[in-house]
């Protein structure tokens, strides 16, 4: 099999979680190579995303790893499928490799759960509100570049249109709810736009009142994706830098505690709804 220069963040995710099961197995390098007939260096590779794994190798190494949890095994062999190229393919080369993989981590996602202070939940955004969230951001990005960030955050919306929708909850602060991107009749469109997509039976929208005060992970953006398997879960920050992945266990408790203190903060669904209809008119 070929090698990848850049893998994806699911194919880095898959190897490092085989990796995991053989340090948890207390295997060595060169006894899972010799399992597969391959050599350690290959193997490396192998864990690190640049060569990929066949599902018949997953089970092979499961098999010797004495890893008897079947559900999260059967994810992991689902993860080695590279048949189906999935739409954000067609944007790689043109955007950057971060948001692909926030395409991909949602298109795979059992759930997600966002929080954001700053802005409407990118899923949830009008074309005009989008473009405007891009124009706002240094160094600043060509036309082209914003279009094709608007397109493609467009085209993430796919996720609640096809057969089995994405469940999808919504944590927005009422700042965020509140700040007029691209001026005030926009931001009345969006608010709008956000009223009609809660009301789906798939979404809920739950707004954080001012007057909640201060609360934990208030300085960033979060999304929370659940995988098929709690093991899979993943969590991705927003920075200056770009999308940030992990899946490490200690900071999946830490934002799965700070996104159930926002789910008792929050506002309940009908009260929420009312709030966005309220800001919408103040506007």
């Amino acid at each position: 099999m070929a090698t990848r220069s850049t893998p994806t963040e699911r194919q880095k995710r898959l190897g490092a979680e085989l990796r995991k099961m053989r340090l948890a197995a207390g295997a060595t390098t060169e006894y899972a190579a010799g399992l597969l007939g391959i050599d350690r260096t290959r193997l490396s590779n192998m864990e690190s995303g640049i060569r990929p794994f066949s599902g018949e190798r997953v089970r092979t190494l499961a098999c010797n790893y004495a890893c008897s949890e079947e559900g999260y095994v059967e994810a992991l062999v689902a993860m080695t499928a590279t048949k189906e190229r999935g739409w954000w393919e067609q944007y790689r080369g043109t955007l950057p490799a971060g948001l692909l993989d926030i395409a991909e981590l949602e298109w795979h996602a059992a759930r997600v759960r966002t929080a954001q202070v700053m802005h409407v939940p990118g899923l949830l955004q009008t074309e005009e509100y989008a473009r405007a969230v891009f124009a706002a951001v240094l160094p600043a990005l060509s036309r082209l570049e914003v279009e094709l960030r608007v397109a493609h955050r467009m085209e993430r919306r796919q996720v609640f249109d096809r057969p089995e929708p994405l469940p999808y909850v919504a944590y927005v602060h009422e700042a965020a709810l509140r700040m007029p991107y691209g001026g005030d009749e926009v931001t009345r469109q969006q608010l709008k736009h956000l009223a009609g997509q809660s009301e789906r039976d798939t979404i809920d929208v739950r707004v954080i009142p001012t007057s909640v005060g201060g609360f934990p992970g208030a300085g960033h953006a979060l999304l929370y994706a659940d995988g098929v398997v709690p093991a899979l879960d993943t969590v991705q920050l927003d920075s200056a830098h770009g999308p940030e992945f992990t899946g490490a266990e200690a900071q999946l408790t830490k934002y799965r505690a700070h996104l159930d203190w926002m789910d008792h903060a929050a506002l309940p669904s009908a009260a929420s709804l009312d709030l966005i209809h309220n800001i919408a008119r103040e506007l």
